[in-house]
């Protein structure tokens, strides 16, 4: 169901599942908006007090997305440097308006011309993909601070978004910014929906009588999954989309851009791929959750039962069909910041302390925990419902 931010989520809980898109209400709030603060702080609260709650994606690893001289800078520490022929194109912050200072800090950082202007925060309004192309020294009085500059690369007009949802990841193609060359051009401005969505058609990606590289791009995979796994790690995001292009001379792969939940447009199956990842991971917490008591509780207290396959795969169905109903695919990312999954296998740190006091009513297994993977704890009708076969489950409400 869907969350309302200005509402006590103790109220509208329990949840075992919070996805968000925070990322324009945390931007706001570092900028000084109120409103938005007040709601970042009511959601931090809420997530220390439920730390076992599993949560896409953890606040402080979204901020690291928020500013984009911050997602260059730690990509280019050290991360890439352990993949052959995968960089970020150089780049500087640009604070003032001061048009000398500005060159200088463009040459000691060796941002080259043709430079993309891009506003320092990612996301927050539409501003944050209000973009500028400088040709020149001279249209460095067209920079806009705080703003990022970063070296054009030419690339045959082709963006690679390389979408994920967990551990795996889809590659959409889409039109992109044409090659361009220094000169005495006019700055260009323009907004990167306009150049990059699907089916754009703009000055900027039009390929009319451009010279592309003798070589069709074909994108190694192996390549691409080392790189995804390495900015996966770097961030610890479970929803996000890389924007990758490949350097028309050399063929080494650039990534220009990181975004938190992204729209995932052009990705197949996307809805069947998230449910299938959400209940794996609350598959995995409730198995780490439930080991973690069995340790504390004597051998007596062990009480399982088997689930049959086709009764898991019934209930991951039923945690699609809520899932679906929440997130109202039509509309899937357009929603309020914040939904909830109520229930999805149920098992949370909280209730653990109740395990010794539960009835036995389920066969006693001797000294050999259960396996999660096909397996239920009877913890009381406060916390089950009866499925076909009388067998008792956790579902979503």
């Amino acid at each position: 169901m869907q969350v309302d931010l200005n509402r006590s989520l103790t109220e509208q809980g329990p949840f075992d599942v919070f996805i968000h898109k925070l990322s324009d209400h945390l931007t706001k709030a570092g900028l000084g908006d109120k409103h938005s603060q007040q709601i970042c702080k009511s959601v931090e609260d809420y997530l220390a007090l439920h730390p076992h709650m599993l949560v896409l994606d953890p606040l402080q690893n979204v901020q690291c997305l928020l500013d984009r001289c911050t997602q260059y800078s730690l990509l280019e520490r050290e991360p890439l440097n352990s993949l052959k022929d995968v960089f970020t194109p150089s780049f500087v912050e640009l604070t003032s308006t001061d048009i000398d200072r500005n060159i200088k800090l463009l040459r000691e950082s060796n941002v080259r011309f043709p430079i993309v202007c891009k506003p320092l925060v990612s996301h927050g309004s539409s501003m944050a993909h209000q973009m500028s192309i400088v040709f020149n020294e001279a249209g460095v009085k067209d920079v806009e601070p705080p703003c990022v500059a970063q070296t054009f690369i030419n690339h045959d007009a082709l963006l690679y978004k390389v979408f994920l949802i967990g551990d795996q990841h889809y590659i959409i193609e889409r039109p992109s910014i044409k090659n361009l060359y220094p000169g005495g051009q006019k700055t260009v401005f323009f907004h990167s929906g306009d150049v990059s969505c699907a089916n754009a058609s703009s000055a900027l990606n039009n390929m009319e009588n451009m010279i592309c590289s003798s070589v069709a791009v074909q994108l190694d995979p192996v390549k691409i999954s080392r790189l995804v796994s390495v900015v996966r790690k770097l961030f610890n995001l479970s929803l996000f989309g890389i924007d990758v292009i490949v350097e028309n001379k050399t063929g080494r792969y650039a990534i220009i851009d990181i975004n938190t939940f992204p729209g995932y447009d052009g990705v197949p199956q996307m809805f069947e791929v998230l449910t299938d990842y959400i209940v794996r991971q609350m598959n995995a917490k409730e198995e780490n959750v439930y080991e973690t008591a069995l340790n504390d509780l004597p051998i007596s207290s062990y009480m399982s039962t088997t689930v049959r396959e086709s009764e898991r795969s019934e209930h991951s169905q039923e945690v699609a069909g809520c899932l679906n109903s929440s997130l109202n695919l039509d509309n899937a990312f357009s929603l309020e910041p914040a939904v909830k999954l109520d229930k999805a296998m149920r098992f949370r740190s909280s209730q653990v302390s109740h395990l010794q006091s539960c009835s036995p009513t389920i066969q006693e297994s001797g000294v050999k925990p259960p396996s999660r993977a096909g397996t239920a704890v009877q913890q009381g009708e406060d916390l089950v419902s009866q499925c076909n076969g009388g067998i008792k489950l956790p579902i979503l409400c």
